[in-house]
């Protein structure tokens, strides 16, 4: 029977990322990164399930060439510190989970072997001892967290020289034992400082010759961190914001600069985009643009968090009313700005409300 390729990328780093952040911020970033990974899958290796904080894969009957292997695992790891870097530039968000994600890593495993499959309620998998062994070789005596480690069974299928060297390649001898049994592999580290990242939109600071349009204050007894995730957490618009049909955006993305969202009003799409600009030291500011149909040419809406203590911070609104016609800045003086004004007074009330409950909610799971 011929060899099957049994391709293992797995993220280092994540039972502490988990353990020690966020829940739910952890999980979208675990999310982000793993589908990145699927992403970069350019061999149409079968995904044969996604096992946490890895991806296993499979190519039955056949293996890649050395050199389609290895460009494989490079575009992989190329893909992964892109969006680790995205993360890293473009976050708005504070928290432990966002701050800590760019210090993940990769590892990739790959193997060899005979392959059997089970059926699992309709579910085609891959199952025997070349499974057992690709994913033992997980824990192996690797001095590293990101590197890719092939095993002696595929080295030989695809006659990697056992000193081959290239600009992001050097790799060495390792061997192991499992259950009284040596498995020999070839292993190299990974220096992210070859890869050639990709390149991708940083935030651009907007910035404004005239003061806002409307601005609102309010002052509210939680941090900096939790309302800014009221905020930004789209799932939570809907409790505070009236006038909405519906909120399309990706669920499983923390929202940072350059993220996108849809309101839906009376069936019209309202596209929005995360923008930001300067602002003081201590402050976290977090701006949705549209240029969508609208009575204005660009509608600029700041949300600017000052924090006061650890448990108060302050929240100032800015709204910017961009129009190049002299009609619609006489629309804008004599109607618009007085619509906005009223609606975002209105949101501004629920949502104190929405966070009054949530809080209290909140601090009742906590006693229990």
């Amino acid at each position: 029977m011929p060899k099957s390729l049994l391709f293992i990328p797995d993220i280092s780093g994540f039972t502490h990322f988990v353990q020690n952040t966020e829940i739910e911020h952890s999980q979208h970033v675990i999310s982000e990164l793993l589908e990145t990974l699927i992403n970069a899958n350019t061999q149409n290796l079968q995904l044969a399930e996604i096992e946490g904080d890895a991806l296993f894969f499979y190519k039955e009957n056949s293996i890649l060439s050395q050199e389609i292997l290895l460009a494989q695992m490079e575009n992989m790891f190329t893909a992964f510190y892109t969006h680790l870097k995205i993360l890293e530039k473009n976050r708005i968000c504070t928290c432990n989970a966002c701050a800590t994600a760019p210090n993940l890593q990769l590892k990739i495993i790959a193997h060899a072997g005979e392959l059997q499959f089970i059926d699992v309620k309709g579910t085609h998998k891959p199952f025997g001892t070349s499974v057992i062994e690709a994913h033992r070789l997980l824990k192996n005596s690797v001095d590293s967290d990101n590197y890719v480690l092939i095993s002696d069974n595929l080295m030989e299928g695809i006659e990697i020289p056992v000193n081959y060297t290239s600009k992001l390649y050097q790799f060495q001898e390792g061997k192991d034992v499992y259950d009284s049994n040596e498995i020999n592999y070839f292993y190299s580290k990974i220096e992210t400082a070859n890869l050639q990242i990709n390149s991708f939109e940083e935030p651009k600071y907007i910035s404004f010759t005239l003061p806002p349009d409307l601005t609102f204050k309010k002052e509210f007894q939680i941090s900096s961190t939790i309302l800014l995730e009221y905020i930004t957490n789209y799932k939570y618009r809907h409790h505070w914001v009236d006038g909405i049909d519906e909120f399309i955006y990706n669920e499983n993305e923390v929202t940072r600069y350059g993220s996108r969202h849809v309101c839906v009003i009376n069936g019209k799409h309202l596209d929005f985009v995360t923008v930001t600009k300067k602002g003081k030291a201590n402050q976290i500011v977090y701006g949705e643009l549209t240029e969508s149909s609208l009575p204005v040419d660009q509608l600029y809406q700041f949300y600017i968090i000052t924090p006061i203590s650890e448990q108060k911070c302050l929240l100032e609104i800015e709204v910017y009313l961009n129009a190049k016609s002299l009609l619609k800045r006489l629309l804008i003086a004599l109607v618009v700005k007085n619509v906005f004004k009223k609606n975002t007074k209105a949101a501004l009330a629920k949502f104190t409300v929405f966070i009054f409950k949530m809080e209290n909610s909140n601090s009742k799971q906590l006693k229990k």
